[in-house]
């Protein structure tokens, strides 16, 4: 329903709100098009989980996530007072969209990119300014560091970034860091667990710094929405004020004990993470095998075209055979597929499927 009504607020009709990949209900669906971990998370998460949900559900749960932070620092080597917890990465984010970027000046970040930034912008009205990457779909660093030394309200860059899967150097981190000093450079680490560089150990040489995380991708925590931002304690605190006018309780006591017990079971989360890696590599080589283009991954997902197939036409002929992808309909990467890396047999049936539809 698109209809206005007489009730909205103002500023509500002229929102665009982001549009997250399709959750269709079809039996026998091969889904690789909403970036989710194709492996369960380990058994200890389930059990902490089930042992939490019959202990105190009657009661509010900590506020603070006080154990689960107080983890995530002892692992990341920071204090807990340089640990944010929220409701997922999105919220996260989008609090630090309110809580740090000025609106005298633009926002800057690539034009190929998360497209939920555009929207926390224009929600929170801060001006935006969009720099465009390069010919190979990479952030344009040199591009970026100019016009934000020129004046902005601050910098967000996914790296590795979404949807072309390409990691930054920290060097390039740093770059950014430098270019703007006064202002918080926003380094969105979503994928950054399957093969890209963590800029978590700048933290203590920048004050102008925010790295967000999250659990639903490496963590395969994605139904439980737990992410965190790491940074000098100014910006956290910062997120805190932001978050305590908002929702005091962002996490609930299944999320709490479901991420706790994730960052207890290591060896899950490495062989988790390296299962993906080798999937991903193998199905970039059957891709290629087929005459697609494959940009270089280090996110759960590959970006891939063939020069000879229209993009949106492949990922219809592939919905028709029971596989999702997915496809953007945006100025530069429209003749692209984002697949996200599935498990070894529903890489497979993705194969066979491109391979009948190739054919026909």
């Amino acid at each position: 329903m698109n209809a206005e009504s007489p009730f909205w607020s103002p500023g509500v009709a002229g929102l665009e709100p982001y549009v997250p990949g399709e959750q269709p209900r079809i039996a026998g669906l091969v889904k690789l098009n909403t970036n989710e971990h194709p492996l369960p998370p380990s058994a200890h998460v389930v059990q902490a989980i089930a042992r939490a949900a019959h202990e105190g559900l009657e009661r509010y749960p900590d506020p603070e996530s006080t154990a689960l932070r107080e983890a995530l620092a002892a692992r990341l080597g920071l204090a807990p007072m340089q640990v944010f917890v929220g409701n997922g990465s999105d919220e996260v984010l989008g609090h630090a969209f309110f809580a740090l970027f000025h609106r005298a000046e633009p926002l800057l970040f690539p034009d190929v990119t998360y497209s939920f930034y555009r929207v926390w912008a224009q929600l929170y009205g801060i001006p935006a300014e969009t720099v465009p990457v390069d010919a190979g779909l990479r952030i344009d660093v040199e591009a970026l560091a100019a016009r934000a030394a020129q004046g902005c309200g601050g910098i967000v860059v996914a790296n590795p970034n979404a949807p072309t899967g390409i990691g930054l150097p920290l060097a390039a981190v740093e770059r950014l860091l430098a270019a703007a000093p006064q202002r918080v450079l926003l380094v969105d680490e979503a994928y950054v667990d399957f093969g890209g560089e963590s800029a978590v150990g700048l933290i203590a040489r920048h004050p102008n710094l925010l790295v967000v995380q999250t659990m639903s991708k490496s963590r395969s925590l994605a139904g439980l929405r737990v992410g965190f931002a790491l940074g000098q304690a100014p910006l956290v605190e910062a997120l805190n004020r932001v978050k305590n006018s908002f929702n005091s309780y962002p996490l609930d006591r299944l999320a709490q004990a479901g991420a706790l017990a994730s960052l207890e079971d290591e060896a899950a989360f490495r062989h988790g993470c390296r299962e993906v890696m080798d999937t991903r590599e193998g199905l970039t080589l059957q891709l290629e095998d087929l005459g697609f283009e494959v940009l270089p991954s280090q996110a759960n997902f590959v970006f891939a075209r063939h020069p000879l197939r229209d993009a949106a036409a492949l990922a219809a002929a592939l919905r028709e055979r029971a596989v999702l992808v997915r496809h953007f309909r945006q100025p530069r990467i429209d003749a692209w597929l984002r697949i996200s890396i599935g498990t070894r047999d529903q890489c497979s049936a993705l194969v066979a499927a491109l391979q009948a539809v190739l054919a026909a």
